[in-house]
């Protein structure tokens, strides 16, 4: 499937581009924002500079989550100080999109609706605009997952939503039972998709769900926790490693910087721009700790207009996850595909 790009005439004329997210999904930017130990790193007024100039350059997605279940449970405080930037900065809930989540680890003990009181509440706010059902061990009880969301759609908690790095076998199985049910299906993927990690975003399951189901992909943790960045050896907590290839990552840089060097880029703007010439990348999600941190990623735009074409065969020997984790499986089912 193909996205289409607009830029918002109310958002000026350095906005930055939009897309639909999945065939059935709302209309988003190609940037957004994550709360993962980000807000925590920044000052009260720094945060609210970098929530109002994200906004006013048409990155007004955010997606933030309260970290306090599962491998997440870490009492993390990132959404309440979102929460206290958005209203520092003066923003009103009609200027900017929430991207929530639900998470599956206590679930159905932890229920949405307990879940959404209380992440909603922490934030400020009694609604988002869409969700993310979270990732998961083991097997999942789809059907109930789908009939949940679709009860805290009639509530009017949010109108779409997607899901966390699934197994292609279980969010195919969610598309067949909300179209069933007449529910709303889920519209987009959120998954790890990076220079490095690319065997579930573009192997042939997935690909089946975005060209015959109309799903959408939301791109996280392009950066690797900010080793594809520069920033090699993170002191913070950062996401799992499928695959256990994360060493390879980190000694994969010095090719990721030669090769942006080659376009006259940073490679935080090669990492943006590669996740943008997927057929079905509608938005990325980044952290930024700072203005100037999050006008220079921006540049991965001009970066993907001026190299668009080139850039995945520049970059194709930065694949390390192929052949180490199975294109159908979610992270915390990750096998070989031999």
């Amino acid at each position: 499937m193909e996205f289409s790009e607009t830029v918002s005439p109310d958002s000026g004329p350095q906005a930055v581009p939009r897309r639909r997210l999945g065939a059935d999904g709302p209309e988003v930017p190609v940037f957004g924002l994550g709360s993962w130990n980000t807000w925590d790193r920044m000052t009260t007024d720094e945060a609210a500079d970098l929530v109002a100039r994200a906004v006013a350059r048409g990155v007004n997605l955010f997606d933030v989550a309260h970290y306090n279940f599962g491998p997440h449970a870490e009492n993390a405080v990132t959404d309440i100080l979102f929460g206290e930037a958005v209203r520092n900065a003066g923003l009103s809930r009609a200027d900017y999109l929430l991207c929530g989540k639900l998470w599956l680890w206590d679930y159905p003990k932890a229920s949405f609706a307990e879940q959404l009181e209380v992440s909603l509440a922490r934030v400020g706010t009694d609604r988002a605009d869409f969700v993310v059902v979270g990732d998961y061990l083991g097997a999942l009880d789809v059907p109930a997952v789908v009939t949940d969301v679709a009860e805290q759609v009639r509530a009017g908690r949010f109108t779409a939503w997607g899901v966390n790095n699934w197994s292609a076998d279980d969010l195919a199985e969610a598309f067949r039972f909300a179209r069933a049910e007449g529910l709303v299906a889920p519209s987009f993927a959120q998954l790890k998709y990076s220079l490095a990690r690319r065997s579930v975003p573009e192997g042939e399951p997935y690909g089946r769900l975005f060209d015959e189901a109309g799903l959408g992909l939301q791109a996280s943790d392009v950066f690797e926790g900010g080793i594809l960045a520069g920033k090699l050896h993170p002191q913070r907590k950062i996401g799992a490693d499928p695959g256990g290839i994360r060493e390879r990552i980190r000694e994969s840089y010095p090719e990721v910087q030669r090769i942006a060097e080659g376009f006259d880029a940073t490679p935080a703007q090669l990492a943006l721009a590669f996740t943008l010439t997927h057929r079905a990348a509608a938005s990325v999600l980044f952290g930024a700790s700072s203005p100037e941190q999050f006008e220079a990623n921006l540049g991965a735009l001009e970066l993907l207009e001026r190299h668009g074409e080139e850039l995945r065969a520049a970059v194709a020997g930065l694949w390390l996850d192929r052949d180490v984790v199975h294109p159908g499986a979610s992270w915390g089912t990750d096998a070989p595909t031999g």
